[in-house]
This record gives structure tokens, C-alpha cells and sequence, in this order.
């Protein structure tokens, strides 16, 4: 297997492959290209691929100076998943967090999405809370690192 590459998301076309990745997963807050260059502005958002192939996307929201906490969010494409590269975008994402002097990690998972739940139980999450957003149906889960 190809190892995979992991770049921060910084010109056009790597947004638009984080993008396509974000609204793939997460349909229900589909992101404008514009909102996403927003956000790239604010968080470490980053693209993955196994050769040229896209396959998963992943954010880091910093730690803010009122608390320590960063926000670690990895998502890989359903056809690519139980290959290990969710952990392997995860960990990069971790690092990057606590490079950035996160103390506490945090992720988000939308509840449709439950190997994407799964996988951050088994990287030692636990729930803190569930909420829909104004105008959404499906319930967001935080969860924060134990």
C-alpha cells in the first residue's frame, strides 16, 4: 500500500478537495467554498491522499488563550476507511494540536456518521454533549479526550 500524504490545505485545489471531503461526510453543514477558506484561516485544515487519490480531510482548531483546548477533527471517505488511515490522519492532527499547546483534545462527530463514532471511542473519546444546530435535524456528539 501506498503511504499516505498528509498536506495542510492551502491553495485552491486542496480546499476544494477538503471541501468535497467535509460536505461528503458531513451533508447536513455542507461548506461553501468561501466558508472554508474562512475557516482555513482560523484552523489547521488539512487533505490526505493515498497515491493521487483523495481520501480523507482533517481540521485542528487551535487552542484558544482563554483555555488550552484544541479541537481534532479526522475524516476518511467510506471507501477508504478500516485502513488505518483515519488513526494515521488522527495522530498527525494530534501532534499538530499539541504542537500548537493544546493540553485537553476535543472532536466532533456528526451522529450519522457512526464508524466515524466508533473510531473516536476507540482512540480514547468519551461523549460530553449532543445538540442540532438551528435549521439541522441530525444531532452533532463532542467529545473529549480521557
Amino acid at each position: 500500500m501506498t503511504d499516505l500524504r498528509i498536506e495542510r490545505a492551502a491553495g485552491e485545489a486542496s480546499l476544494l478537495d477538503w471541501q468535497f471531503v467535509h460536505n461528503a461526510i458531513i451533508p447536513t453543514a455542507a461548506l461553501s467554498f468561501a466558508e472554508v477558506a474562512e475557516r482555513a484561516g482560523r484552523n489547521r485544515l488539512s487533505v490526505a491522499y493515498l497515491g493521487e487519490a483523495l481520501v480523507g480531510c482533517s481540521t485542528v482548531r487551535p487552542p484558544g488563550a482563554d483555555a488550552p483546548v484544541a479541537t481534532v477533527i479526522a475524516r476518511v471517505m467510506p471507501e477508504h476507511r478500516n485502513q488505518g488511515l483515519g488513526g494515521q490522519l488522527y495522530t498527525h492532527g494530534l501532534e499538530l494540536a499539541r504542537d500548537l499547546g493544546a493540553e485537553v483534545i476535543e472532536t466532533c462527530v456528526l451522529e450519522s456518521n457512526p464508524e466515524g463514532l466508533r473510531f473516536a471511542l476507540r482512540q480514547g473519546f468519551v461523549e460530553t454533549e449532543r445538540y442540532v444546530l438551528p435549521g439541522d435535524t441530525v444531532p452533532f456528539i463532542d467529545l473529549r479526550l480521557v
